[in-house]
Parts: C-alpha cells; structure tokens; sequence
C-alpha cells in the first residue's frame, strides 16, 4: 500500500509534465557581438547617453514642445502604434490555443410525425430540449507545438514593440535635426541681412567716391556685384528656411505648427552637454533595432520547436455535459444528464516531406535571424563611431571655424579703414568682405553640423529615450 502511494506521488509531476508539454526547440544562446568592445574615440567626456532622457538632452522650450507635439500627432508614429496594437491580437489569438475552449450550447426541437412513421400508427407531434458544456477539439501539448507557436507570436509582438519605440527614437533625433537646421537657416539670414545692409552701404560709399573721381568704374561695379550677391544669399537662404518649415510640419503633423517656431534664432545652444558613449555591450542592452532583432532570432528558434513536434503524435481531447428532455421543464430532472468523451490520437505517417521541408525552413530562416541580428550589431556600431568622428572632429573645426570668423572680421574692418583712408584700393577691401562672409556662413554650417552629429550619436546609442515608451508590455495579459 505505502509502495503504491509512493508510486503514485512519483509518477504525479510526470503526469503533470506531460501535460504541461515540453519543447522541443533548440536552446537559445545570444550570438557573440561581431564587434569590438570599445570604439576608437571612447575617451570622450560627458554624461552617459543612458542616464539621459530626450527632456534633459534638450535646453530650449521651444523644442521640447515641438517633440511632444510631434510624438502626439506624426501620421508615422500613430501607424506604428497600430502595428503594435495588430501584433499585440495576433499574440492573444495564438495564444489562446494553449488553453481549452468551453462553450455553451442550447437547442430546443420540435417536430411532427406522420402516422406511417410513428411507432404507434398515428401521427404525433414530439419534442426534445438540450443544454450543456462541450470542450471543443482541444491539443495536450505534449510535444510543444503549440508552446512555441505561442512564444514564437510573443517574439514577434516584442520585436513590433522594439520597431516602434526605434521609430520614436528616430521621430524626435527627425525633430531636434530640423529645428536645428531651420536654426541655421535662421542665422544665416541674420547675417544675409546684415551683410546685404553693409553692402548697400558701402555700394553707397563707393558710388559717392566715383562721383568725386577717387573711384573707378571698376569698383563700382564690384560693388554692385556684392550687392546682388547678397541679394541672391538672401533669396537662397529664404528658400532653404521655408522648406525647413515645411519639413517640421510634415514631421509635427499639425498644419499649425509655425506657433511652436520661433521667428528669430536663439542664442543659446539646444544641446545640453556632451555623451561619453559607454560600452557596445550597453548598445546592445539598449538600441531598440537590436533587441527588435533579437526577438525575430527568438521568434525564429521557437519557430524549430514547433516543426520538430509536427513529428510526434498529436493528441486531442473532445467532449460535452449536458442535460435532454421531451419537455422544457424537464431538463434538470434527474436521470436527464448525458455526456461524452473522445480523446483523438493522430500519428503522422507520410506527409510527402512536408514535415521534413518545415523543418529544414525554420532552421534556414533561423541562421538568417543571426545573420541579420549580427548585421544589425554591426550598423548600430558603424553608426556610433561615425557619430563618435563626427562630434570629435566638429567640436575642434568649430573652435577653429570661430577663431578665423573673428580674424575674418577684424581684417576686414582694417581692409575698410585703409580703404577710406587712400591707403588700398577697392578690390582689398572687397576681397575682405566675401571672406568674412564665407567664413561666416561656414561657421554657422559647422556648428548646425556639429550640434547634429550629437543627435545622432545620441540616438545611435539608443540612450535616454525611456519616457517615449510605446508600451507598457503584456506581462500582465
């Protein structure tokens, strides 16, 4: 008796395995980085793009309104929520497999009978009412089909989540680069102007000159040629600001979004501070494409699972409880229950190498996820060191764009003295002032490039975007 017992309890959890299912998809292993641990310039001072958010990252109000509006109202974002949303169903439905389905039913029949059909030789009229519970075709999982067809559509969901949360990344890097680049175009119209005023003027200058014969025609005409060079800076300039607008308004997705503009650029920096970039171990923690990656590599392993079981037996469970009677009130009279139970066993023979070709699919389809996840790694860390180059190197050329902007100027203001004075000619001062305007010009490029290339190892690190979270999960579904 005590052996028996013992039998039982030890056989008990097998029972319950069995019926829990176990899988048969191959363990999964992250692949190694096909990368180096550090990049090149991983000496660089700043924050970590981790422990920052996109608020923190931005100093001007201006901007950080013009992110949220975006993230409210981009046509692109909204579709890639509700791609979430469908991948979200798709998981549910396949996972509702795994659990039985009971339904209730109820028919009601009434029918009349004719005399040559009725056991007693006169016509009749009979009935007969039914209620009850049936468990529709249900799979014991054994073998783990259904397990990773499940965990397979979880997978798939995750990465959909990843690919949205990577495409609000990219939403407001998209948002920070135009209103930086409408930025600069702001500032050169600023200058634009001014230097068209200082050109008029000295046309102006040059004009009274030739009328008192200390100019020539020569230049007079090089300072018309400066005059309508402005101009068309000027006009060049105004296109560039327009189709920026244009630009933050596709991207804002609001037709009204001049109000979150300003009108005049700002004279401090949008960038709050430099990013130390870590480790390309934390870039594989954190960028959303590659965990996107990852979950389509996990997707597919389960993927394995599934079509190795397609070789074992299938095991399905049918039945019903229910309650008939000749009258209504009769159905929960005793001696009315009925049930049944029909357990199916189905056990593949020959298929035309159906199974075999899955298999072989899933594992092809599988190698492929790593050959894009290690692909993925290695673009995610091509682009942050290009970022890393980018801010190291215009951080310098931005010192030394300003230092030749100043000289540009001071020289060109002794190029005007000597020319009032008699002591040059024209053409010097000339000269003078297209390099302070080309200087100029370049250092307003510069630091807009400089400020840009920020952005995008700020997103190239996949760092500090933590409250544009698309979701929250599913852990509690």
């Amino acid at each position: 008796m005590t052996s028996h017992f013992m039998l039982r309890r030890a056989l008990l959890p097998l029972a319950i395995a069995a019926l829990a299912g176990c899988s048969l998809a191959p363990t999964y292993e992250r692949p190694q980085a096909p990368v180096a641990s550090h990049w090149q310039a991983a000496d660089a001072e700043g924050a970590r793009a981790q422990a920052l958010d996109w608020q923190t990252f931005i100093v001007d109000a201006d901007l950080r309104r013009a992110v949220d509006t975006a993230l409210s109202n981009n046509r692109s974002l909204r579709q890639a929520l509700l791609d979430i949303e469908a991948a979200r169903a798709q998981y549910r439905i396949q996972r509702a497999d795994r659990l039985p389905s009971i339904n209730a039913n109820a028919s009601g029949n009434r029918q009349r009978l004719p005399a040559d059909l009725s056991q007693t030789g006169r016509s009749e009229v009979t009935s007969n009412y039914q209620v009850g519970l049936g468990l529709a075709e249900y799979e014991v999982d054994l073998f783990g089909r259904v397990r990773n067809l499940s965990e397979a559509a979880l997978e798939t969901y995750l990465a959909t989540e990843e690919a949205t949360r990577a495409t609000q990344i990219s939403l407001v890097a998209e948002v920070i680069q135009a209103y930086l680049t409408r930025d600069g175009a702001l500032r050169r119209m600023a200058l634009v102007e001014q230097t068209l005023d200082s050109r008029m003027a000295s046309l102006e200058l040059v004009s009274q000159r030739r009328a008192a014969g200390a100019a020539t025609a020569l230049d007079y005409q090089e300072a018309v040629g400066l005059a309508e060079q402005a101009r068309a800076e000027r006009e060049s300039t105004e296109r560039q600001l327009r189709q920026a607008d244009n630009a933050l308004v596709l991207l804002l997705g609001t037709p009204d979004a001049a109000r979150l503009l300003p009108a005049t650029p700002r004279d401090d920096l949008m960038v709050l501070q430099d990013i130390a970039p870590g480790t390309s171990s934390e870039l594989i923690e954190r960028r959303p494409d590659i965990l996107a990656s990852e979950h389509r590599l996990k997707a597919r392993n389960a993927d394995i699972g599934a079509a190795r079981a397609a070789f074992f037996p299938r095991i399905s469970l049918t039945g019903s409880v229910s309650s008939s009677s000749a009258e209504l009130s009769g159905l929960f009279d005793g001696g009315s229950r009925a049930w049944s139970f029909a357990p199916t066993l189905s056990l593949p023979i020959f298929a035309g190498g159906r199974n075999r070709a899955n298999l072989d699919l899933a594992e092809v389809r599988q190698d492929a996820a790593v050959a894009d996840y290690e692909g993925t790694i290695q673009t995610a860390f091509r682009e942050v060191a290009d970022a890393l180059a980018a801010t190291d190197t215009l951080r310098r050329e931005e010192a030394a764009r300003q230092a030749l902007a100043g000289s540009s100027e001071a020289a060109m203001a002794l190029a005007k003295a000597r020319y009032e004075g008699g002591v040059d000619d024209y053409l010097r001062y000339l000269d003078a002032q297209r390099s302070t305007f080309s200087n100029q010009t370049t250092l307003i490029q510069i630091s807009t490039e400089r400020q840009i290339a920020l952005v995008d190892l700020f997103r190239s690190l996949g760092g500090g975007w933590g409250q544009t979270e698309p979701m929250a999960g599913i852990g509690a579904e």
